[in-house]
Order: structure tokens, then C-alpha cells, then sequence
């Protein structure tokens, strides 16, 4: 697997790009949050397909001063995101009695939403950046055995389940599969603990402890 050229160069700065303008919108709507608060440092899994893709992403919650109702919330942060060139566009959610306004913007593939209505003081800003894979795809490598017929541990045999793999035979150790809807799914098999549900990891079982049923899967010891 390999980085792809300029990539990350590009996705680092669409992610500054998006900071300052979140920046600007929540210290002008919201005056008084804290900024600290404003996660945004690192890009992050957008999309579990091969090749993986990132992006940078934050919520954030401000509350609106007191004095200023959710119209004008919408009207100035329409305002801000037209003047800084944003493609800009309203809209109204409705949850039962409570109606927020909703209003849009797209710059260059990235997105911020505000959120702000006149049921509660809070102003909910989400954005992101467009999705980019940052690197080549890798093609899985199973892991070697842990235990094999010629290293194993006088008294044991080889676990059953995974051939002295001690990784879960089922994702090899991964945890996850390819699935759909996001590109990856929990392994089935292990839960996501990625060793082998029956050794837990050891590649071998002691054959004195083996049960009646796991005893049917060695004939070898009468």
C-alpha cells in the first residue's frame, strides 16, 4: 500500500480551508463558544471501501445570544457563506412541533449546514470536506500460524476450528470483512475480537480439557 502523490497535501488543505470558515461562522452567530470545542484536526474514515477514503469532519454546538432569534441566525449566516463564495441554499426541517431552519453551503466539494431554530438557543453547525483516498489499495495478507503440528505443545492438539492459525479464521485476524452498506461489516466469527473464538489466540487446545463433542473432531485419539 502506498500514499498517493499529493493527496494528503490536498485534503489537509481543504481541512484548513473548512476550519476558517467555521471559525468565522460560529464566532460571528455564536459569539463566546468555545473554540477549543471545534474538533477538526485530523482527517477521518469517510467511507470503508477499498481504497479507504477521508475526510475531514466536525459538529459543533453554539448557543445564539438571547437577543437574536432563528430568522436572523439564518439570514446572517446566509450572508457570511454568499460573501465568502459558498454556493448557498435554505431549507426547514420539522419535528412534530418544533421547526428548525436549515440553511446550506457548498464550496469546492465541501459542505457546512446550520441548524438553528426558535425552540432552543442552539445553533448546530456540521461540515465536511469531500471524500479522498489517501492511499493505494492493500490486498490482505493472512498471518502465519501460531502453532503447527511440528511446534506443538506436548499434551495438545491443533484448535479445531482455526488449524493452530490463533487468528480468527473467518477475517484472519482483522475484525471487520468487506460488507455493504459502508464497505466494511463485523466479522460474524469473532465479534470483532479478531482471534480464534474457540483457542482465543493459543493455535491449540489441551487434550485432556477437549469435550465429548470436540473429542469428534480428533479420530486420531480413539
Amino acid at each position: 500500500m502506498g500514499e498517493i502523490p499529493g493527496a494528503r497535501e490536498e485534503l489537509d488543505r481543504l481541512g484548513r480551508a473548512l476550519r476558517a470558515q467555521l471559525v468565522e461562522m460560529i464566532t460571528d452567530l455564536t459569539p463566546g463558544s468555545d473554540l477549543g470545542l471545534l474538533f477538526l484536526n485530523e482527517p477521518r474514515v469517510a467511507d470503508w471501501h477499498e481504497p479507504l477514503r477521508y475526510h475531514y469532519s466536525a459538529v459543533f454546538r453554539g448557543e445564539r445570544p438571547a437577543s437574536v432569534d432563528a430568522a436572523e441566525i439564518a439570514s446572517r449566516a446566509s450572508a457570511l457563506l454568499g460573501s465568502a463564495g459558498w454556493e448557498v441554499a435554505a431549507s426547514e426541517e420539522i419535528d412534530g412541533a418544533k421547526r428548525s431552519g436549515v440553511i446550506t453551503g457548498r464550496h469546492g466539494g465541501s459542505g457546512i449546514s446550520i441548524r438553528a431554530g426558535d425552540h432552543t438557543s442552539a445553533v448546530l453547525f456540521t461540515a465536511q470536506t469531500p471524500m479522498s483516498a489517501l492511499r493505494t489499495p492493500e490486498k490482505f495478507q493472512w498471518p502465519e500460524p501460531v502453532r503447527t503440528l511440528e511446534t506443538l505443545t506436548p499434551g495438545y492438539v491443533l484448535c479445531y476450528e482455526c488449524d493452530g492459525l490463533g487468528a480468527c479464521p473467518g477475517c484472519g485476524g482483522r475484525g471487520r470483512l468487506p460488507g455493504e452498506p459502508h464497505g466494511r461489516a463485523d466479522c460474524r466469527e469473532c465479534g470483532r475480537q479478531r482471534v480464534c473464538p474457540i483457542c482465543r489466540g493459543g493455535g491449540e487446545l489441551v487434550i485432556s480439557q477437549l469435550s465429548p463433542y470436540q473429542q469428534g473432531y480428533y479420530p486420531e485419539l480413539g
